[in-house]
């Protein structure tokens, strides 16, 4: 007889993208997509006697245990975990889903066998009670209604003799289950379930298929496309949903959502069957999109565990336009490598690498792993967060207990602290890596999984003093809508109808100030430091040299002003960039007739410094200079001697700048365009260092005392060459 419809479609349903793919790796790729969907269905509407008998070992390690001198069905012994064998994805889809409903239903399964007096049996030992249970599900869920069993299926013995028993009072069970119904005044059996259960149920079937684009074989403007070719429109939220209708996601500018009621539909479309798009819950999507958001153009990734296959190839689709390879942790034996490398070679992933060894067992110093930048943790969590558990446990390699704990509706206290001590292990070795961040993913709602333990693992100090510190950074994502809600270092997603839950961290290393700085900055800081000299800059030409001196107060800074300069013909004049106030004296002699002698640049300290006066429009600088046959030499002296005498003396001095006039003949008419103001020394009543005062004002416009004009000249000539005897150092 054959099996019911209505199994047939639940079951195909439940089906999700990851067993979609492993069971299509059976058939070879030259085959047509429309063929491999064919072969597909025709296995799911199958129930192999393996089926059962794993279905039968999980449930025996997640049963309800009750109380010796309560236990009125016997179990077998369960100290020993036993071996899993699945013939492919579906099968073991199924095997844990029928150890699921096993368990839900354990209660009313054991009352059924009571009732009816089936149990106990004695040709039925205890080892295969849990087998009895099993069956017995999957016969109710069937209206007590014959297996169809095919020629090709390799027969059980156990199985075969379970299924006979059971179908031979296949009436007594059917009124049994009738008066367990009455007696609960349940419509159906789904009713004797716990409200919350069957909430959370509900939830996990109404949820919005998420999907995301798998660059390797498209891209999103031919999604778009092929979608609108079958009939699909674009909404602007899942709130708009109807049937035929998909929206962006507002975080992950790669992922789809689509109405639950099209799974089917989609899961038999050209777009999964050729790995363009695939069917992943958003939490994963998330923790990749952060690692991408870390990224530069040729840093590598660590994914500490293997998990999801699906989560390593949306992330090296991520990365498809960079040189960034994906290492992955934890792949242990070549069987595993060999399953992994066909998924990735069928999804078109080929920049990622296998790594034997568990994350914990690599060493930060590890020459393979020396060009990471980023490290993905996705540790093993209790996953309450997560909507379908089934889901969850296949995808992640998580625990079949997590089926006993979601119906207990929490984790035990000692699991929980297992579960965050290895979480906390296996971050603080992370922070051991020489990488610029870590995203840190679970699908937990507890906050011993995930706030303490990223609070737990910053306050270690595991990094040591050569490493910088680790700080929380706030996740952003490139389409985020909401920027408000990527302020919180921590991010969130609640369990509900449009999403499972999840959480969220990012740990950045600290940066250097200088990191915020710009070049003018830092070139500038380093010239306050007297670390670049003389901030002059030089140019030199084949036939002549040409100086340039930076005006002091107008250098380059953060904003990019530019500095002003006055250029110097021949002859360079030093001006030391730390120098914030430096006065040029135009005119120390008025009517003086110029001769082509020129004195070096000095600095003097000003005895009562006092600024000239507001319009009197002293210029800067002398338009003109003449040669010096030593100047060089005398300018190199001049460095050591400022350095020397800097660390002598650590007095914050005011120095202001000096440029000595040029002593000319009396009888040599004055040259036009001379400038007619007063000294600054008149002004400041500036002394040398050698405390003797500089000469005082020159006479005014009309006179002509040659006399005098000699006796000015004369002893400016004795106190430049004092000064260049001296070795007068800028800035003292």
């Amino acid at each position: 007889m054959p099996r019911s419809k209505s199994k047939s479609v639940s079951f195909h349903e439940d089906v999700t993208n990851d067993t979609f793919h492993l069971s299509e790796m059976k058939i070879s790729d030259v085959k047509g997509s429309a063929e491999k969907r064919t072969m597909t269905l025709i296995g799911k509407n199958v129930c192999h006697d393996s089926v059962y008998i794993n279905a039968a070992k999980i449930f025996q390690g997640i049963r309800n245990k009750k109380p010796k001198d309560k236990m009125l069905v016997r179990y077998g012994d369960d100290s020993v975990s036993p071996a899993l064998t699945f013939e492919d994805e579906y099968s073991q889809r199924v095997s844990y889903e029928l150890a699921f409903n096993a368990l839900k239903y354990q209660e009313l399964l054991e009352e059924i066998l009571l009732d009816s007096c089936v149990y106990p049996c004695q040709s039925i030992p205890d080892e295969l009670t849990s087998l009895l249970v099993v069956m017995l599900y999957d016969l109710q869920d069937r209206k007590f209604e014959a297996r169809e069993i095919f020629d090709e299926e390799e027969p059980v013995a156990e199985v075969r003799k379970i299924e006979h028993f059971l179908y031979s009072f296949r009436i007594k069970l059917a009124a049994a289950l009738a008066r367990y119904r009455i007696k609960h005044d349940a419509l159906s059996i789904e009713y004797i379930l716990p409200e919350t259960i069957r909430k959370h149920e509900q939830r996990a079937s109404a949820l919005p298929l998420c999907v995301w684009i798998n660059t390797f074989k498209t891209s999103l403007q031919d999604v778009v496309r092929d979608l609108k070719n079958k009939g699909f429109t674009e909404v602007e939220s899942v709130s708009d949903f109807n049937h035929y209708t998909y929206c962006m996601d507002q975080h992950c500018h790669d992922v789809l959502f689509f109405p639950s009621s099209l799974k089917e539909e989609l899961l038999n479309s050209d777009l999964f069957a050729d790995c363009k798009l695939l069917l992943q819950d958003k939490s994963r999507s998330l923790a990749v999109h952060s690692v991408q958001a870390l990224l530069n153009m040729d840093g590598d990734v660590i994914v500490a565990h293997v998990g999801s296959h699906l989560t390593i190839a949306h992330m090296s689709a991520l990365r498809n336009c960079s040189m960034s390879r994906v290492f992955v942790c934890g792949v242990k034996s070549s069987a595993k490598a060999d399953e992994l490398r066909n998924l990735f070679n069928h999804m078109g992933c080929e920049n990622i690498q296998l790594l034997y060894e568990d994350f914990t067992e690599i060493r930060p110093t590890d020459p393979r792993l020396q060009n990471a930048k980023v490290i993905l943790l996705i540790p093993q969590c209790s996953g309450l967060g997560f909507s379908n558990p089934i889901d969850f446990i296949l995808s992640e390699h998580g625990d079949a207990g997590l089926l006993k704990d979601l119906l207990q509706g929490s984790v035990s206290k000692d699991k929980l602290c297992r579960l965050a001590e290895r979480q906390l292990t296996e971050l603080m070795h992370a922070m051991k890596f020489k990488v610029q961040a870590i995203v840190y993913c679970t699908s937990s709602v507890y906050p011993e999984e995930n706030e303490l333990v990223v609070k737990k693992a910053l306050e270690s100090g595991v990094e040591g003093h050569k490493l910088k510190r680790f700080r929380l950074v706030p996740p952003v994502f490139p389409t985020c809508s909401n920027p408000e809600s990527c302020t919180d270092f921590f991010f969130r997603t609640e369990l509900s109808e449009m999403s499972s839950g999840c959480f969220l961290a990012i740990i950045a290393r600290e940066k250097d100030s200088s990191e915020n700085v710009s070049v003018q900055d830092i070139l500038a800081r380093a010239a306050s430091k007297g670390l670049l000299g003389s901030t002059a800059e030089e140019t030199r030409d084949n036939d002549k040299k040409q100086w340039k001196v930076t005006e002091h107060g107008n250098g380059v800074t953060a904003s990019g002003t530019k500095p002003k300069r006055a250029e110097f013909h021949h002859h360079k004049v030093p001006s030391p960039s730390n120098i914030n106030t430096a006065v040029s004296v135009s005119k120390a002699v008025t009517k003086l007739r110029k001769k082509n002698v020129s004195q070096p640049v000095s600095y003097v300290q000003p005895k009562k410094p006092v600024s000239p006066a507001a319009g009197t429009g002293l210029p800067r600088v002398l338009k003109h200079a003449a040669h010096l046959p030593s100047i060089g030499k005398v300018h190199g002296r001049q460095m050591l001697a400022r350095k020397a005498r800097a660390e002598r003396k650590k007095v914050v001095l005011k120095p202001v700048e000096i440029v000595f006039p040029p002593v000319i003949s009396p009888y040599v008419c004055p040259q036009p365009g001379m400038p007619n103001s007063s000294s600054y020394f008149d002004r400041t009543g500036a002394r040398s260092v050698s405390d003797r005062a500089l000469p005082p004002p020159l006479p005014k416009s009309g006179q002509t005392n040659r006399a005098k004009e000699s006796a000015v000249a004369v002893r400016v000539l004795k106190l430049s060459s004092r000064f260049t005897e001296k070795k007068l150092a800028v800035g003292f």
